[in-house]
């Protein structure tokens, strides 16, 4: 059993509501550092909601979401791109840099777009990148932060294969360097091998909470084809 100095995120009995709509209740889990927990269940089960709860976008109905991390050290990374379309590759990581309190050097700045393959279009106008490679700018954004906390939710969507391959390369070395990871698959039959623990959320209530190698996506309702 971990001891508590290596969780980075504690849910206790998390509940939302949308109105008198009841999205889910009673979720609790921890997520560990050096840990990636898959979230997963069918389209409409509160998978999005509850990431952000856990992130701190928003709010639970009940319960609580816990972040021991500090916030410098937490990032989110999307299928939506938040990329600045006439600034370069380059000056979009600068000034994300900036907005962390970040002034990395020049080599720095080039390092990182070389890891994400993106080092030829490093001066080409993000708005010109197809979405696989606004998706690696992205992910170049997160290694900026040096996360020990990281939440994502589908940021495979749309990526081609190459891309993608390199997405999950690099979550796993995150998880490998000590990164919590939390994990809205958009593939659930792949990413799960790459898991270490699955919350599965069926019902309105966890349907799952376990090791990712004893998980059976046909136990969640709309899992399986995900």
């Amino acid at each position: 059993m971990a001891n508590s100095e290596s969780i980075a995120l504690k849910v206790r009995n998390a509940a939302k509501f949308f109105g008198t709509r009841l999205i889910f209740k009673n979720v609790s889990c921890d997520v560990r550092r050096g840990e990636i927990m898959l979230v997963v269940g069918r389209n409409g089960a509160g998978k999005t909601t509850l990431l952000k709860i856990m992130s701190g976008l928003s709010r639970p109905s009940a319960g609580s979401a816990e972040i021991l991390t500090a916030p410098e050290k937490t990032a989110y990374l999307g299928h939506s791109t938040f990329i600045y379309p006439r600034m370069s590759g380059r000056s979009n990581l600068s000034f994300w840099a900036s907005m962390y309190g970040l002034s990395p050097s020049r080599d720095r700045l080039a390092e990182l777009l070389a890891r994400v393959g993106l080092e030829r279009a490093a001066e080409e106008p993000a708005g010109s990148y197809s979405r696989g490679m606004a998706q690696r700018l992205n992910l170049a954004r997160v290694f900026l932060v040096e996360p020990e906390l990281l939440f994502l939710d589908e940021p495979g969507t749309g990526l081609d294969q190459a891309s993608l391959t390199l997405l999950r390369d690099e979550i796993v070395s995150l998880r490998d360097s000590g990164t919590a990871v939390v994990w809205i698959s958009h593939d659930v039959n792949h990413d799960c091998t790459l898991a270490d623990t699955v919350l599965g959320l069926s019902g309105h209530k966890t349907g799952y909470l376990g090791p990712a190698s004893e998980f059976d996506p046909k136990s969640i309702a709309g899992v399986d084809n995900a």
